[in-house]
């Protein structure tokens, strides 16, 4: 792990980042993805958080990126929280499960503490996040609009006592960002890259099960 530093992206790095993050998504959620569209067009939003746009870099080859945005809680009485959710996030696949991504999101939440935030909420494959330290939102009583608690929605306090649940229930509203992704233009975005089948494969199963459950 010696060999690895994390730093934050610089333009340089836009067009690797992009191509890991394409490489890291396919196939995985849907046939082929938009994820690396997602990168491509996230930094020029207004909720995009650039001091925490990291990349993780191995002997001097980018492997791995995060970014994060700004999102909102609103409690019952309608008193607003500013928070943050990441997304997308990547290793390159030829350098998954050797702990590079674990590294880059321990160092992200240490400068996120830094600079005052104090809680994070995404969507997510639990398996992959309660090992650092998130949790199912509804133990922080966070919930979707509705009052729904989505399995796959989950949590994490950067510093004790973060939210007062007893002010709950809290509804989670992430960025317009992530919602503004045409799939027209991210297919023609792809286009520049090198051509890759699209496939079903049984991760696509498993993240429809996850974004289709609900804690009672």
């Amino acid at each position: 792990m010696e060999r690895l530093q994390i730093r934050n992206e610089t333009e340089k790095d836009y067009a690797i980042v992009e191509q890991i993050t394409r490489e890291a998504f396919w196939n995985l959620y849907v046939p082929g993805c938009e994820e690396h569209y997602l990168a491509h067009i996230l930094r020029g939003h207004a909720d995009f958080v650039p001091e925490l746009d990291f990349v993780a870099e191995l002997d001097g080859q980018v492997i791995g990126n995060v970014m994060y945005t700004k999102s909102t809680l609103t409690s019952q009485l309608g008193r607003k929280k500013q928070i943050l959710t990441f997304g997308p996030v990547c290793i390159h696949p030829d350098f998954q499960r050797k702990g590079y991504g674990k590294a880059l999101l321990e160092h992200s939440f240490c400068k996120a503490l830094e600079l005052g935030y104090d809680l994070i909420v995404i969507l997510g494959n639990p398996g992959n996040y309660v090992g650092l330290g998130f949790k199912s939102c509804k133990k922080y009583n966070i919930c979707m609009e509705g009052g729904i608690y989505p399995s796959a929605m989950l949590a994490k306090e950067l510093k004790p006592d973060a939210l007062s649940v007893e002010e709950g229930p809290w509804t989670y509203s992430d960025s317009p960002a992530y919602h503004s992704v045409d799939s027209a233009e991210a297919e023609r975005f792809d286009q520049q890259f090198a051509p890759k089948e699209k496939r079903y494969q049984a991760s696509q199963e498993e993240f429809y099960i996850h974004s289709h459950s609900f804690i009672q």
